[in-house]
């Protein structure tokens, strides 16, 4: 099953990322390239912006991620970003492809947004994960994310992990408890109602 193959995949990704999470190109920190049974993730490059944009412009994808769609601009903020985090403090987020074909489909990663939220988890590394609603359902975003989480165990040993979740959002919640988190807190952050869950 897509699990029990997401476990097997994430053992290869660790082992053969481990040592070797920063690359140089160009001057620029480059994310390793992890690759699992299904997927490839690998760095965000400028010409899958438009795969991008479209992506967090479909307000289903975005729908508990801030509430809205994103504008182009937004988007484009958003994936510099994603860069930058792998810069500053050593990880951040991949673009995930379908192995078969090339296909675009989303992104797990982690990043440390010192957020003003209680209870705290400053110090923790923040896991996320998201695929695009044309492909949800045949488990890649849990392949996906046990690929980057297993990456960053073999970085970041006994570092603790905490996620962020719309408390809405269901689908998300069972696949953070599948990949070992559990509920920590309900609170408010931006206005909204989140479940905070730690591993």
């Amino acid at each position: 099953n897509d699990q029990g193959r997401g476990r097997r995949a994430t053992g290869r990704a660790g082992r053969r990322a481990a040592g070797v999470n920063k690359g140089i190109v160009d001057g620029v920190l480059e994310a390793p390239t992890l690759e699992t049974e299904r997927l490839v993730l690998r760095a965000h490059r400028p010409e899958d912006f438009d795969a991008y944009a479209a992506m967090w412009g479909d307000p289903e994808m975005a729908r508990h991620v801030g509430g809205r769609s994103f504008t182009r601009e937004e988007a484009w903020a958003r994936m510099l970003r994603l860069r930058g985090w792998g810069a500053v403090p050593g990880f951040g987020f991949w673009w995930v492809t379908a192995r078969a074909d090339g296909t675009l489909s989303g992104g797990p990663g982690g990043k440390e947004l010192n957020r003003d939220i209680d209870p705290p988890i400053a110090g923790m590394l923040e896991a996320g994960w998201g695929v695009m609603p044309r492909v949800q359902g045949r488990g890649l975003a849990r392949e996906a994310a046990r690929a980057a989480i297993g990456w960053a165990e073999t970085r970041f040993p006994g570092r603790p992990f905490a996620c962020l979740i719309d408390a809405g959002h269901v689908r998300s919640i069972r696949l953070a408890r599948d990949l070992g988190f559990r509920d920590f807190a309900v609170t408010q952050y931006a206005g909204e109602q989140v479940v905070v869950m730690r591993r």
